[in-house]
């Protein structure tokens, strides 16, 4: 199978990136300082949505500003102790592609997010992070932001997730999506092509745009 796009946008966390013990980590520390108990936190769903949504789910609206700068802070920390690797095929698959035909749109606030990519050499030109959107996943906003800052029509770009939140806002924005079977089953995505990791696409640059094809 082979997809044609003009723009590829990516989520981070999960998608070009490992943060998963670290998010555990902190998140289970900002819980507890919190007062939040381990069953009403085991009920909200954390991965690919902003940290200020979260929040609203757990505190009362006064307090969570406060929560926010805190769970920031705890993640930011937590990079340089090994809080963030690149995931299988990562390196190989930006570096085929136009540094003006990809951006990463990412749940993430800007702070951490540059955190984190710094981290692993990931220096992407174009970056939408929690901060530029009114509405997180899975409204389709952040892609459509992702789009616009490429100056490329949303039915000429393809997303790649791996949380169903983030491939319904890629659906939503008129998006072709790919997801990786990386903190999900494959079973529980929907997406046009699922796969394991990028390690199991490659993609070709061209006049034309982006190609991008399933390794035999």
């Amino acid at each position: 199978m082979k997809l044609h796009a003009q723009a590829l946008l990516f989520d981070n966390d999960g998608t070009l990136v490992s943060s998963l013990a670290s998010v555990r980590r902190c998140w289970t520390r900002w819980a507890a300082e919190y007062g939040i108990t381990a069953e009403r936190f085991g009920r909200v769903e954390l991965h690919g949505r902003p940290a200020a949504e979260i929040a609203a789910d757990l505190l009362p609206a006064d307090v969570v500003p406060e929560a926010v700068a805190r769970i920031e802070q705890l993640e930011v920390e937590d990079v340089p102790d090994g809080g963030v690797h690149l995931l299988p095929g990562t390196r190989d698959f930006l570096d085929a592609l136009p540094a003006d035909r990809w951006a990463v749109v990412t749940s993430a606030t800007r702070r951490l997010a540059e955190a984190r990519l710094d981290a692993v050499g990931i220096l992407p030109k174009t970056l939408v992070a929690a901060d530029d959107i009114t509405r997180g996943k899975p409204d389709p906003e952040p892609y459509l932001l992702g789009a616009r800052a490429l100056g490329v029509d949303p039915a000429d770009c393809v997303v790649f997730e791996d949380a169903p939140a983030g491939l319904q806002a890629g659906r939503a924005a008129g998006m072709r999506t790919v997801a990786l079977a990386t903190t999900h089953r494959a079973d529980e995505l929907d997406a046009d092509l699922v796969v394991t990791d990028l390690s199991a696409l490659s993609a070709l640059a061209t006049g034309a745009g982006v190609e991008i094809a399933v390794r035999g």
